[in-house]
């Protein structure tokens, strides 16, 4: 089954929600977004803010997953996180960006392989 890359993307965020869900994460919103920016998950993870961008691959032919988290990308996530702080009225929290690796291990999308990488750049 060959799937696009949107496809696939949202098929990466839905199991990556999962497992952050089964690792004790609190998911506050997926797909957060306004015209100039998307955050994949906000959540809580204990007593930390985490700001998620998923990453999802079928392969490494292209490298990681995480490797697609680019300095614009980032600068993108943090511009959302400042924003969604601001319209929120979040003060002194601490605060994470994370990111999600999915890469998936098989043609049918089944089974893959997950990983989790906190403070995976810095900001705010």
């Amino acid at each position: 089954m060959s799937l696009s890359g949107k496809q696939l993307g949202k098929k990466g965020e839905i199991a990556a929600r999962q497992f952050l869900l089964s690792r004790g994460y609190k998911v506050l919103e997926s797909n957060y977004s306004t015209p100039l920016f998307e955050i994949d998950i906000i959540a809580n993870d204990n007593e930390t803010l985490c700001f998620i961008e998923v990453k999802t691959r079928t392969g490494v032919k292209k490298g990681l997953p995480r490797e697609g988290v680019t300095i614009a990308k980032q600068k993108k996530i943090i511009m959302g996180a400042q924003y969604y702080l601001s319209l929120n009225k979040i003060t002194n929290t601490r605060l994470r960006f994370d990111v999600v690796e999915v890469l998936y291990k098989d043609s049918s999308h089944t089974a893959c392989d997950i990983t989790v990488i906190p403070n995976a750049f810095q900001g705010c």
